[in-house]
């Protein structure tokens, strides 16, 4: 199966996500998250941390990345392994190929006009709310 992973970076404040605005297809013109291919020879994490860096300029020294899950579409050959981390300053954000853009953390997430993914975007940052609510005791939450 194809690797890619989703990387879902919150802000200090958790109430919002990091989003690129996508410049190709699928789902060209839509918010998404940031991420792409695990290249050959590299680990997860390695390809979770290059590709935030490349597409944001965040680094590894501003955010700490936790493998969170992962989807498997096997009819597309695809496993898109989804990490998330939370900002541990304000950073300058560094475009590559796609427009950045913090979104309010709400139920504007289930636009799938706006929002790409069929509802995984919803889904994804449901799950890591009660995961840190629940599973590291994060009050926001």
């Amino acid at each position: 199966m194809r690797k890619l992973n989703l990387i879902v970076v919150f802000n200090e404040g958790l109430d919002k996500s990091l989003f690129c605005i996508r410049a190709k297809e699928p789902y060209k013109g839509m918010y998404n998250f940031v991420g792409g291919k695990v290249e050959e020879g590299e680990t997860n994490d390695e390809a979770a941390y290059r590709e935030l860096f490349e597409e944001t300029g965040i680094s590894k020294k501003n955010i700490e990345l936790d493998h969170f899950m992962d989807l498997n579409y096997f009819k597309y050959g695809n496993n898109l392994q989804v990490y998330y981390g939370i900002l541990k300053h304000e950073v300058e954000l560094k475009e590559e190929k796609n427009k950045l853009q913090w979104v309010n953390i709400d139920n504007g997430l289930l636009d799938i006009k706006k929002f790409a993914g069929n509802y995984n975007i919803i889904h994804i940052i449901t799950q890591i709310k009660s995961y840190l609510k629940n599973g590291v005791g994060i009050d926001k939450y």
